[in-house]
Formats: C-alpha cells, structure tokens, sequence
C-alpha cells in the first residue's frame, strides 16, 4: 500500500501565486495612484494678493515653497511618500491694491494669507486623495480587467491614503517651520531677513542722522551762493535732477530741502519712484503735490501704470509717455521704461529699450527747435537720442555718471536719490543719496553750470556739494578734467555739520571730506 504524497509544494506553490497577485494589485494600485496625483493632485489657488498653484508630489515628505526664478523654501515638517509644493506664480496687481487701499484688509492680511493657504492645503488634500483613489481604480480596470479588482484596489487605495495621512499626523513637527532650508538665490534669505530686521532698528538713527545732514545742504547752499552765477550776468533756470527714490523717506526729505533751499523752478524725476509699485508705497507720492513747484516724472521699471497714474494726479505733476512739457521755458521731452520689474507677465510684450529711445528720438526730431533735455529711465535708451538733443536725462543704475555721447550729447546718470531706497540700509554702510541741481540759459535752454548734491549715512556722516561749469559750446574745451571728469568750479563738503569753504573764483578743487 502506497503513503499519500505530500501536499506541501502544491500549498507553497498556491500561496507564492497568491503574494504574487497581491503583489501585482498592489503595484497596480501604486502605479495608478501615482500617476493619478501627478495628472490630478493640483490646485490653483489665490493666497492674498498671490496666485499660486499647490500641489501634492510623490517626494518624499515636508513641503517646499518655489518663489521662481529666486529658489525654494524647504521645510522638513512632517514623514511621508507625498510632499507638499507650493509654488508662487505672480502677485496680481488689482488684487494688492484692493487689499492695501482697504485698511481693515490690509491690517488683517497675515491671516488673510494664513486662511487662503489652509483652505488651499485642503482642497488640495481632498483632491489629492480622489486623485490616487480614481487612479488606483482606473489602473486596476485596465490592467487586471476584472470588477472584482476594482472594488480590491479601490480598498488597498483608501487604506494606503488613510496610511499616508496618519504618517503624516503622527510626525507633523511645527518647529521644523522656524528652521527652513534655502536652495538657489534664497540662500542668502537668512542674511536677508535678519537685515531687513536691522533696517526697521536702524532707520530711525538713519534719518535722524540725514536730517542734520539735509539741514546743512541750506548753510552750504549759502556759502555756494558766493561762487559766480552759473550763466553768467543772466538769470539761468534751476532744475532739479533725482531718480531712483526707490521709497526712502529720507529722499523725499532731501528733495523738499533742494527745492526750497536751492529755488528751483522744478524737479525732474527719471523713474523708480517705489520699489514694487503697490498701494502702500504710493502713499508717499502724495508729498509731491506740496513742493509747489513743477514735477516732471517719466516711470521706471520698478513703477507700475497705478503710480504714474497717481503722480499725474498730483497738481504740480506731468507723466511723460513720448510726450512733451515746457518748464520755466525749458522744451523737456521723455518716455517711459518699457518693463515692469515686479510683474513680468503684466508687462507682455514690450518694445526694447532701445526701440523707445528710437521712439523719442522720432518725436523730439517734430519739433522745430530740439527740445533742451530728453528724460529716459535706463541709460540704455539714451543712443537713439546722440545728436538729436543737446541733454539726457537717465538714472537706473545707482551710480551717478557724466559723458558725452559720440554726436555730442551730453549725458547725466543720476545715482540713487534714495540711496537705493531702505535696501541701501542692508549693507554695511548705507548708499549715499545724491541728486543733481542743473543750470540752464533760459533763452537758449543750454546748460550752463550744475551742483551735484551727495548725502551719505551711518558710518559716513557727510553731504557734499560740487558746482561744476560746463564750457560754452564750440569753446574748444571737451568740459572734462585730467581724470575724466567735467571741471569742478568749486565744491564745498561737511562732517557731521562742518562746513569747508571754497574759492568763489573756483581755484579750489572740489572738497573730498571722510566719514
């Protein structure tokens, strides 16, 4: 009589096809939920005056916050397959100005934020988890070809969500927000933030130090005074240059003090009047209605239409967009920069720069007479205008800067009237603030003679004021000095106060005070 034969390997056997299979439905499962998070698991979503789009990834845990083109905060917060991504697209524009020209909005606008992000996350969790649901399901029905399989993966799915989610409770980790990690441009962000805090601590000191400095400008003005008059036996026309305020309050206490303490018959304003031309910042163009004199502005590429729109409203105020205003008879012609820094996709397409200097060149060449001066933004847009005016006008670069064109043109780059605006405070010492008082002929609109006004900071208390002459045309002379730069008919200079005479006759050479 024969033993039966064993029926292990037959039982082993079943229970490797089964493994097997579930091994099958489970990949099946994975496969389809994650490509149904990577096709679904996103939403669109406004946070404040952002839109943004929030995603969930299959990554790894944490969550990333993507400021493209900058980088990326990373924040290990909490274990997991699926990593949260929030990444920031653009600020709508209308949207700020709603929210900052509505005081109860904006004073509640870190928890408008807060909430827009939370109900974001949410919906994007919701949306996520229906995502690998559906896509588990689909997967299952495609591959496996059996309804008994859809049901088996619709419950491995909700079991794997639920898992994911409980993961991601159990190692939620709040202090992992406070300790961030910076990729790309952001590296810097922990410098950054901790001197964006020094600024708010130091301004004060900061425009408590210029006040006596602006103060100083009226007694150097008066000791400036004694030098010849800049034309001669004829009255000339004072014209006020300053660009690139950039929001420092400072600037604007410097140019009230210019105006009135220099009788200026008005003020030209080559752009970069605000920082990221929001509400909240053309609160301060208000001030420009009060200087009582001609304000001519043309915008830069930090200032949206809202703060040219704004400037022109004030009373004393004129924009130019390829158009033309007369100030104390000076023929004064400009356009604007084409871009728009903080919003790249509200600008669209734009000319070039070069195309709106060729655009201006075009307009000041209807006249009969070339105009006296043409205002530009970026010096770049200055080329197309050699030889057709006689002055440009230019800022943009921070750095103050005097040539002659090869038709002849003389052009004058404005640094930073306000001394790059509060950012000037990050470095160690702050940028100084500079503008420019020119003089022209009123009949024939040439210029004669200008002041070059220089402010400095903490670190180097010091204002310094340089009378240059510019030599009649066809005088032979090329109006530079030894070092290139135009002769200095006098200049006058004070430390914390302390004024240093000059020669009225311009024997001394300009003044060159330490900090």
């Amino acid at each position: 009589m024969s033993e039966p034969s064993s029926p292990g390997p037959a039982r082993g056997s079943v229970v490797l096809r089964r493994a097997g299979r579930w091994a099958l439905r489970l990949a099946v499962v994975l496969a389809g939920a994650f490509l149904g998070i990577l096709l679904l698991g996103r939403v669109d979503a406004q946070i404040g005056p952002f839109d943004a789009t929030v995603a969930y990834r299959p990554l790894g845990g944490g969550a990333d916050l993507d400021v493209p083109p900058l980088g990326a905060l990373q924040v290990d917060a909490f274990d997991g397959p699926l990593r949260l991504e929030i990444q920031l697209s653009r600020v709508d524009e209308i949207r700020a100005q709603a929210l900052a020209t509505d005081p109860t909005l904006l004073d509640g606008v870190v928890d408008r934020v807060s909430t827009d992000l939370q109900d974001a996350v949410v919906r994007v969790t919701v949306l996520t988890a229906v995502a690998a649901i559906a896509g588990a399901m689909a997967a299952a029905l495609l591959m496996l070809r059996r309804r008994r399989e859809v049901f088996l993966a619709l419950g491995l799915s909700t079991a794997l969500v639920a898992g994911t989610g409980g993961l991601a409770a159990a190692t939620w980790r709040p202090e992992a927000l406070l300790q961030p990690t910076y990729t790309g441009l952001l590296v810097n962000a922990n410098s950054l933030i901790g001197s964006a805090q020094d600024i708010v601590a130091r301004f004060d000191a900061y425009r408590a130090s210029l006040e006596d400095l602006v103060t100083n400008v009226s007694t150097l003005y008066s000791t400036l005074s004694a030098l010849p008059a800049p034309g001669g036996a004829t009255d000339s026309v004072a014209l006020l240059h300053v660009s690139d305020l950039h929001l420092n309050p400072a600037g604007f206490d410097l140019v009230r003090q210019v105006v009135t303490q220099f009788d200026v018959d008005g003020v030209l304003d080559t752009g970069d009047i605000t920082d990221w031309g929001s509400e909240p910042e053309n609160q301060l163009i208000g001030g420009i209605g009060g200087l009582g004199v001609p304000y001519v502005f043309i915008r830069g590429n930090h200032d949206s239409a809202v703060t040219a729109g704004l400037v022109a409203a004030q009373p004393n105020a004129t924009v130019l967009d390829d158009s033309a205003v007369t100030v104390a008879g000076i023929e004064v012609v400009g356009t604007p920069d084409p871009r728009f820094t903080p919003d790249q996709d509200a600008t669209g397409a734009t000319e070039s720069l070069e195309e709106t200097g060729e655009g201006l060149a075009e307009f000041a060449e209807t006249f009969p007479s070339p105009p006296a001066i043409a205002m530009v933004h970026d010096p770049k847009q200055a080329t197309p205008l050699d030889d057709v005016v006689p002055l440009v006008l230019a800022g943009h670069t921070h750095e103050r800067d005097v040539s002659e064109l090869d038709g002849g043109t003389r052009l004058m780059v404005q640094g930073s009237t306000g001394g790059a605006g509060l950012r000037g405070l990050q470095g160690e010492y702050p940028e100084p603030l500079t503008c420019t008082v020119l003089y022209l002929d009123p009949a024939t609109g040439v210029l004669t003679a200008y002041d070059e006004i220089t402010l400095g900071g903490l670190g180097e208390t010091e204002v310094t004021i340089e009378r240059v002459v510019v030599p009649p045309p066809g005088d032979g002379s090329d109006g530079s000095g030894g070092d290139g730069s135009p002769d200095g008919d006098g200049g006058f200079g004070t430390n914390g106060g302390s004024g240093t005479d000059g020669d009225p006759d311009g024997s001394t050479p300009p003044a060159s005070p330490t900090g």
